[in-house]
């Protein structure tokens, strides 16, 4: 998969995150829950295969050190190759260059799939959340230099 930084008007970007809203409508997210539109002041990150768009993510500052994870999909007949996991790490590369070592994300608890790739990614559950959310954080090592 080719991982590459794309603008928030992109719209390869767009077709996946409405793709990904109609997705967790399906699921019943609350839209209050869930913005529809893409943030400007994140950096996004979409995955090609042969030439194709079929998955993307996040991440936008927050306080000083911290980032948040966020947009995180792959078209579902490209899920099961391990996409997502190679997304995560390159948003996570991208933070960590940023000086921002520490990432945060909520993820819908009705979206069991979700909680278990973050977990098994290295992030860990905190407190506190909203009703209905799970938090996650996870602390990068310091690049060597």
């Amino acid at each position: 998969m080719l991982i590459e930084i794309r603008d928030s008007l992109d719209p390869e970007l767009a077709a996946l995150l409405a793709a990904q809203q109609w997705e967790l409508a399906e699921f019943g997210v609350r839209a209050e829950t869930r913005s529809l539109e893409p943030d400007d002041d994140a950096e996004y990150l979409v995955g090609a295969v042969h030439g194709r768009a079929v998955a993307c993510g996040s991440w936008q500052a927050l306080e000083p050190g911290t980032a948040g994870l966020s947009r995180m999909y792959v078209r579902p007949a490209f899920r099961g190759r391990g996409l997502a996991r190679q997304l995560i790490v390159a948003v996570e590369e991208e933070a960590l260059a940023a000086g921002r070592p520490l990432l945060r994300l909520e993820v819908e608890v009705r979206l069991p799939a979700a909680i278990a790739l973050y977990q098994s990614s290295g992030y860990r559950q905190v407190t506190p959340a909203a009703p209905g959310l799970v938090r996650f954080e996870k602390r990068l090592p310091a690049p060597v230099q």
